[in-house]
């Protein structure tokens, strides 16, 4: 999903931030990915306050990660094709700048509510409650300034992994309640990256977190994603309006452009003239998991792309994802390679709990309370084939 480029620049200028005096870190430099190295830390650049934006290295299993200390932004996601050549296969940038200004959530960690909210609007115990209005009619990922455009406080765990810790004040953005938010990034031996969301509340509030990173696994820069073949263990999808909030219904994919069940180009259907595939200009839609919430991680994604042999399988904890198709990328933005990103050219596959849950009591609850944990799990594990 992503927003209006007036949108984004509103909503770096709202956290005090400019894209000057900005640091450069390449994505390439030497290390042993292969071998595994301790968690390692450079700047990145500097915010207009002065503040140090860092970026994160962890290696494991073959797999180099780099993560940012703003917004939690997977900067880069290195992995081994077939013939054991590393390639990014995430979406992103060389320098900071363009995450502040004109970047549609690229990577980053998305709180505290991912995915739309109508009209900005909500009642919770009675009490109806405003937040910032971003995406046409309707609210955004948590707004103007969420966390994506946080600074966050981040340590590291183990040999491959961070905690990172953001404090969310209550009316923070309109919602309720102090959040205490921790985000474990780790990759694992096998070179799987997972991630773990825990919240606390001390009034009651909604939440929905997730994560944005775009995915190419041809390799960042490479051209588009509609070769690649995605499965979705998905029989129902919620069809969304005009302004892209969900009607409510809980719709068959059967006989639609969105059954992935048993495999298929993401070019294949994207071109169809049925009413949903118009409103996203692609596909951008939450889709219903067989699976429902589950206390641990299940498998419920697959995206394989034949040139590099590279296989993504996506696992969770949450009950839904969002496909997203990179839609209203518009070669305005140069990803780390020196190459513009273009319509279609990164997909997204954003666990989470449904879209407007708040205002669709028939959704899964998204209600957290004092004395309540939440606490979310998604793996996004790499091989070939």
């Amino acid at each position: 999903m992503t927003t209006s480029r007036r949108a984004v620049i509103a909503s770096a200028a709202a956290a005090g931030l400019t894209a000057a005096t900005v640091g450069r870190a390449s994505a390439s430099e030497p290390g042993g990915a292969h071998g595994g190295e301790p968690p390692r830390a450079e700047t990145f650049g500097r915010l207009a306050d002065g503040t140090e934006i860092q970026r994160w290295t962890l290696s494991a299993g073959g797999v180099r990660l780099g993560v940012l200390n703003f917004g939690g932004i997977v900067q880069s996601l290195e992995v081994p094709d077939r013939d054991g050549e590393l390639a990014n296969v995430s979406l992103g940038f060389g320098e900071l700048g363009p995450y502040l200004g004109d970047s549609p959530y690229m990577g980053a960690l998305i709180g505290r509510y991912g995915n739309r909210i109508a009209a900005g609007r909500f009642t919770l115990d009675g009490t109806e409650h405003q937040v910032p209005v971003n995406d046409g009619p309707n609210s955004l990922h948590g707004g103007t300034t969420g966390y994506d455009k946080r600074v966050w406080d981040v340590t590291p765990h183990g040999r491959s992994g961070l905690t990172l810790h953001y404090t969310s004040p209550d009316g923070e953005m309109g919602y309720p309640g102090e959040l205490d938010v921790t985000v474990a990034y780790t990759l694992t031996d096998e070179g799987a990256f997972r991630i773990e969301y825990t919240a606390t509340t001390d009034a009651p509030t909604v939440l929905n977190l997730t994560n944005h990173t775009y995915f190419n696994l041809a390799g960042e820069g490479s051209g588009g994603i509609y070769d690649h073949k995605l499965s979705l263990n998905a029989g129902r999808f919620t069809p969304v309006d005009e302004t892209l909030i969900p009607t409510g219904e809980l719709a068959s994919v059967g006989g639609t452009p969105f059954d992935f069940r048993r495999g298929k180009t993401i070019g294949e259907d994207i071109r169809e003239s049925h009413q949903q595939i118009l409103y996203g200009q692609g596909f951008d839609h939450n889709f219903v998991l067989d699976k429902g919430g589950t206390a641990r991680p299940e498998r419920i994604a697959q995206v394989y792309e034949r040139g590099s042999g590279r296989l993504m399988t996506v696992s969770t904890t949450e009950p839904g994802v969002q496909f997203y198709s990179g839609n209203f990328l518009d070669g305005t933005l140069v990803g780390t390679s020196g190459r513009a990103y273009r319509q279609g050219d990164g997909l997204c596959l954003e666990t989470q709990h449904f879209p407007d849950s708040p205002n669709q009591p028939d959704f899964p609850s998204t209600t957290l309370r004092p004395g309540e944990t939440y606490r979310s799990t998604t793996v996004y594990a790499f091989g070939t084939r």
